[in-house]
């Protein structure tokens, strides 16, 4: 599996950082793959970093980005995905999604 998706860096509601793992969000509607949580690298002014790459259920793709710390809002940037790590869902709790994010990123 080798999907390719590209676009803007636009901000996005920074819940992500506020959990402690901060994602770049790209200003594009996936249409594949369908929603979950996949392992890849992410693409920025020609550095390749790895990357846990989540496609939500409206198609938005955001990434977090490992030992990336640089400010990306407006640049151009390209997620590879590799690697179908799990299904998307929704956690009763921060504690419970911070709990599997901490797994997806190891599996990552």
């Amino acid at each position: 599996m080798q999907y390719v998706i590209s676009g803007k860096v636009i901000p996005g509601d920074k819940y992500g950082r506020k959990l402690g793992f901060p994602t770049i969000n790209l200003d594009v509607k996936a249409k594949e793959p369908s929603p979950g949580i996949y392992a890849g690298k992410a693409i920025i002014k020609n550095k390749v970093y790895r990357a846990a790459i989540v496609i939500n259920e409206a198609g938005r793709a955001e990434a977090h980005l490992f030992g990336y710390r640089e400010d990306a809002y407006g640049k151009v940037a390209t997620l590879r995905i590799k690697k179908f790590i799990r299904k998307f869902e929704k956690f009763a709790t921060e504690s419970e999604l911070i709990s599997q994010i901490e797994k997806d990123l190891k599996k990552c």
